[in-house]
């Protein structure tokens, strides 16, 4: 039989090491039956190299659990009989979203779901939301988010609860999905996070919520813009901006308006961009100061700069994008770790296009001194490499310069 490359491919597709599907697959076995699975990279190596043609047992119910279809459909020998005796018990019905793939397999309930159970689910995933925006930390923030979102959805798979409650999860599962999807984005891999994102669009339908449903369009725009579909991204900011909830809440039109200037920067629409950014400055200006979601409250007045300095970048305007660069530095708060990282990075790439060779090496080491190496923020890699690339291209034999070079390949 040989490899199997059917597997090695859905993997692929969901941008899965062994030991991610090692620990995808034990938490599904811990939902269908209420133990935990001990699948190991070992179990996974012998599903890739062909050693195992026909999973049985709890290994087959896990490959099916995580990729919501039969194992025949990954390139194995189906098991013998219909109906395997040592998971029938415990085997539940999978919520499949509109891609097909298994959400998640609900555990046996014995108690109605309520607002207790909604608000300690709320709570994980606050304490997530805190951990990602301050340090990162990208591919455990977005392992943890699947975890919680499956465990969510199980719980709903049971039934017996208000619509109001179901709705108020399907919603809180959405977020969760669009956590996990913004942890890809930021370790650069846009087409896992547009995998997320298509469940978490069902999951938002399911809760009918505007609000919801702008924020999974939302990421959807970042994963158009970092595949460089900059029309598809633009499609994208049409529909945040003229959502019922932009039209509703200045600060969601003000994020979609900023979202559509960057946009259409990059499509070489420079007048249009800049209406754009007006009309992001002047929505913004009227947002209430009011209680908003908590994924929202990253769009305070930083983030708006910072997401002005991308539009002037894109613009060729250098100078008047390290100038909101600095503007937005001067107002994080100094524990967001990621986000200064971040930024210090696209300070050092602005400064190395303006030819302040010294000042960019300067900044982009300091950027490097903030970020953390488990923090798996790829944009913040990436950014550091593009500024490397334009300080070579100079030419430069300056030692310090010179010197800088070659550290900075090791970063990046």
């Amino acid at each position: 039989m040989g490899a199997n490359v059917t597997l090695k491919g859905r993997m692929d597709e969901l941008g899965l090491t062994q030991e991610e599907l090692a620990c995808r697959m034990n938490v599904a076995l811990e939902a269908l039956g209420g133990r935990p699975g001990d699948v190991s990279a070992r179990t996974v190596r012998n599903l890739l190299n062909g050693s195992t043609r026909r999973p049985i047992g709890r290994t087959c119910a896990a490959l099916e659990a995580v990729f919501g279809c039969p194992v025949s459909a990954l390139g194995f020998y189906p098991p013998r009989t219909a109906v395997q005796a040592e998971v029938l018990v415990h085997r539940r019905t999978f919520l499949v979203a509109a891609t097909g793939t298994a959400v998640a397999a609900a555990p046996v309930r014995h108690s109605r779901l309520g607002h207790s159970d909604a608000d300690r689910f709320h709570r994980e995933y606050t304490e997530l939301l805190s951990d990602e925006s301050q340090f990162g930390q990208a591919r455990q923030s977005e392992n943890k988010a699947i975890e919680l979102s499956e465990r969510i959805q199980s719980s709903l798979i049971a039934g017996g609860t208000s619509g109001h409650v179901r709705r108020r999860m399907y919603r809180l599962a959405s977020d969760v999905t669009c956590l996990a999807a913004f942890a890809a984005i930021d370790a650069s891999a846009p087409r896992r996070a547009r995998a997320y994102l298509d469940k978490a669009l069902t999951l938002a339908g399911l809760a009918r919520d505007g609000e919801t449903l702008y924020r999974v369009w939302d990421h959807l725009m970042l994963t158009s813009s970092q595949r460089e579909n900059h029309a598809e991204a633009a499609g994208g900011a049409e529909v945040m901006k003229r959502s019922s909830v932009a039209r509703r809440d200045p600060l969601y039109a003000s994020l979609g308006h900023m979202r559509h200037a960057n946009a259409l920067a990059r499509l070489h629409q420079p007048a249009e961009s800049l209406r754009a950014l007006n009309l992001a400055e002047r929505a913004f200006g009227r947002a209430r100061s009011e209680r908003q979601p908590v994924w929202i409250s990253f769009y305070d007045r930083a983030e708006f700069d910072v997401l002005s300095s991308y539009v002037w970048t894109a613009l060729g305007e250098h100078e008047q994008a390290e100038s909101c660069l600095h503007r937005t530095l001067a107002a994080i708060p100094g524990g967001m770790v990621r986000n200064r990282a971040l930024r210090t990075a696209h300070l050092s790439l602005s400064q190395a296009r303006q030819g302040e060779v010294e000042l960019a090496c300067a900044t982009g080491r300091h950027a490097r001194e903030m970020l953390q190496s488990a923090s798996g923020s790829q944009r913040t890699t990436n950014t550091l490499a593009r500024a490397r690339q334009i300080i070579e291209a100079t030419g430069t034999k300056m030692p310090e310069v010179v010197s800088w070079i070659e550290e900075s390949r090791r970063w990046t």
